[in-house]
């Protein structure tokens, strides 16, 4: 899985697409990884838009869950944003949603973190 990263001021987008299951959640985790180590109290804040993601299994959960950890280790700050209806409901039935912090778009989801619009 391709994570195509977008600057946005000081803040890092990526944007997966498809469907993150056991089939693409190592993929998905080891495009992920890299923008991990950057994400730190000083460093680049990381934006995943979820608006192309139309399905996540436990499997893809538990990718997710594994980064946010390594990421507030390193004092570092990682928002969600545009979950698909389905996805946010797995989210919410999974309690992921008190995990994350989840904007409904982009727009909310940079000025959040203080990246540009």
């Amino acid at each position: 899985m391709e994570l195509q990263p977008q600057q946005s001021g000081s803040t890092v987008v990526l944007s997966p697409a498809g469907r993150i299951d056991h089939t693409h959640a190592d993929a998905f985790k080891l495009a992920l990884d890299p923008h991990l180590r950057d994400c730190t109290k000083d460093g680049a804040a990381l934006v995943l838009d979820f608006s192309g993601v139309n399905y996540i299994s436990s499997i893809g959960l538990r990718a997710l869950m594994l980064a946010i950890k390594q990421v507030k280790a390193q004092g570092g700050r990682m928002v969600l944003t545009a979950l698909q209806p389905l996805v946010l409901e797995v989210f919410t039935i999974s309690r992921f949603d008190m995990l994350f912090e989840i904007f409904p778009d982009r727009a909310g989801a940079l000025a959040a973190v203080g990246g540009a619009s």
